[in-house]
């Protein structure tokens, strides 16, 4: 009795160790520098990826001082299969199977900034829109597949699978309205998430988020119409 009671209590603390939400009008608060202090997400669809967009809000006054990741999707195979990172002072770095892309922006303001990247493995053409507006194209992993086994994270750089976290690179802030695609969104489907359309995330969706937070996080309302 004792024994089956034990692997009861281990299959319930295994099942509720993501739990699922709606975060619509809500924001994860990272409010100091850690590098224990993050959100690990769970996709809703497990699969290899030849084209993702992933779109997110964040809030932060960090930049110039240094940088920060904004999203980290790791696998066995590459710790930066996607990563979106905020750089020090020249603007935004894109990593897909760790090659990373940089765009430039010159604000270093801070307010909330909704950000969407693009990648396609076809063409390995890959995109960045900030606040509605795109950066000009560029080229990135074309024929690379993204894997499927994912630990995603918000509020740490992963430099290897679900950890090995540098308080350095950590995001003080806040950070929400996290969605995911398995395809390109189009320039109006972009425009629409950004007026605060879902356009049907199918790998990550703020309105049905599977999360565990883990440290110094805090679920707070959000500060962005």
């Amino acid at each position: 009795m004792k024994k089956l009671l034990w692997c009861f209590l281990i299959f319930i603390g295994f099942f509720n160790a993501f739990g699922q939400s709606d975060f619509h009008g809500k924001a994860f608060v990272f409010p100091r520098e850690t590098a224990n202090s993050y959100v690990s997400l769970k996709a809703q669809l497990k699969k290899a990826l030849n084209a993702f967009t992933v779109c997110v809000y964040f809030y932060s006054e960090l930049a110039p001082t240094r940088g920060y990741s904004i999203f980290s999707y790791a696998t066995r195979k590459s710790a930066n299969d996607i990563l979106i990172f905020r750089s020090k002072e020249s603007g935004y770095l894109l990593g897909v199977g760790g090659p990373e892309l940089e765009f430039k922006v010159y604000e270093n303001a801070a307010s909330p900034t909704h950000l969407c990247a693009t990648w396609e493995s076809a063409s390995g053409i890959a995109e960045l829109w900030v606040n509605g507006k795109p950066r000009v194209r560029k080229s990135l992993q074309k024929g690379y597949t993204v894997g499927s086994d994912a630990s995603i994270i918000l509020g740490q750089d992963q430099d290897s699978f679900g950890g090995d976290f540098d308080a350095k690179q950590s995001l003080v802030g806040d950070i929400g309205d996290v969605n995911m695609w398995d395809f390109v969104l189009s320039p109006e489907m972009i425009r629409s998430v950004y007026r605060g359309g879902t356009n049907s995330p199918n790998m990550l969706n703020w309105r049905q988020l599977m999360f565990s937070a883990n440290g110094d996080v805090y679920i707070k309302p959000k500060l962005w119409v």
